[in-house]
């Protein structure tokens, strides 16, 4: 699948660079990528290399918080053409389902969605390349730019419960800069990166929503850049990722769960040049590396979450894929540092904060 986003997810980083004293003509070169180019927002450009140019820029800079610094300077009408829709829909619900539904066109590698609990809502975006990068910058600014959007929704008092990363803390100067976008205390060495939300503000109605402009902004969106065209392979293989960790990646459970049989549904992976094991094997390669990154999960935690019954089939299947076994590919990554990290706790509910006293979400159980 094409791995492309528009150029305006880079919008604000020329400021940012400046406002630390850095020529980006460089590291724009790097990635092969120039001034002129960012110029046009609809511009598409490869999404590797928005990524890397992020990582190396926070890298040039020591800056690490370069990315939240971009979020923080966004307005809904950085995602253009899409804008209009999503900011009249009726609820917060609407609102992520929009965003959602054109993604593709917004960028292409973002997965949005989101975990409904009892009392909580968890919105999580993660990355979905073809092969693995480091994304904390492109990780921070989408949460930002998703935490904005919720603001827009849902009024400037609203605020969510807390926000995750799956990275370590920032120096604690930087810390004010999280509770600025966010409005919320964050929690690093998480095991995934979202926001959490109560689960009742998915349907507060957004009182600026007009019915009547949304179905005009829909009806120009089809008519002039409808949402990029997924194949089957795409749609299978984010299946193939949401049901790994309960055992269920089959072909037969996929095939029932897009509405078709077993034979339709390779008759069209075969018309794509595909095949339902190459998508589990790619899914479980990407899965692979970016568990393994993450130091609060346990090896065996990871080889359950990609459907094997033993650590020691996982191990085999990484040594013939990566060769290396998932113990030596975590230290050559420097992910086994052995740092304790912190579960997810969910904030208290009367007072707003964090407090060790509150009921575990588990996200190792919910979400893989």
């Amino acid at each position: 699948m094409a791995e492309y986003v528009r150029a305006a997810a880079l919008s604000g980083y020329f400021e940012v660079m400046a406002s630390l004293g850095v020529d980006p003509r460089g590291l724009l070169q790097e990635q092969g990528l120039s001034t002129h180019l960012l110029f046009d927002p609809e511009q598409f450009i490869s999404a590797l290399a928005a990524i890397r140019l992020l990582e190396r820029s926070a890298e040039a800079t020591g800056c690490v918080t370069l990315g939240l610094r971009m979020a923080e300077g966004r307005s809904l009408a950085n995602l253009g053409a899409t804008s209009l829709l999503i900011a009249h829909q009726p609820t917060l619900r609407k609102t992520l389902e929009t965003l959602q539904e054109f993604r593709a066109r917004i960028n292409s590698t973002l997965v949005l969605h989101f975990e409904e609990l009892e009392e909580d809502v968890i919105l999580r975006e993660d990355f979905s390349l073809s092969r693995p990068e480091p994304t904390r910058q492109s990780t921070d600014l989408a949460l930002g730019v998703l935490a904005r959007l919720c603001t827009t929704a849902l009024g400037g008092s609203w605020a969510p419960r807390t926000v995750c990363f799956s990275h370590h803390a920032p120096p604690s100067a930087d810390l004010p800069l999280y509770t600025r976008v966010f409005r919320c205390k964050p929690q690093f060495d998480c095991t995934f990166n979202g926001i959490v939300i109560g689960r009742a503000d998915l349907d507060l109605t957004n009182d600026r929503a007009d019915q009547q402009l949304a179905l005009h902004a829909r009806q120009l969106l089809h008519s002039v850049m409808s949402p990029a065209a997924r194949g089957c392979a795409a749609d299978v293989e984010q299946l193939i990722k949401l049901l790994l960790p309960a055992g269920r990646a089959t072909v037969q459970i996929c095939a029932a769960s897009m509405g078709m049989t077993v034979r339709t549904l390779q008759r069209a992976l075969d018309a794509e040049g595909e095949t339902f094991s190459t998508l589990v094997n790619r899914a479980r390669k990407q899965l692979a590396t970016q568990y393994l990154a993450n130091p609060r999960l346990r090896i065996t935690d990871i080889a359950d979450m990609l459907g094997y019954s033993s650590i020691g089939a996982f191990t085999r299947w990484h040594t013939q894929i990566f060769g290396v076994s998932p113990k030596v590919a975590r230290r050559e990554a420097g992910g086994a540092g052995g740092l304790a990290g912190r579960e997810f706790q969910p904030p208290n509910r009367d007072s707003g904060g964090l407090e060790q006293g509150s009921s575990e979400i588990e996200p190792r159980s919910k979400y893989p």
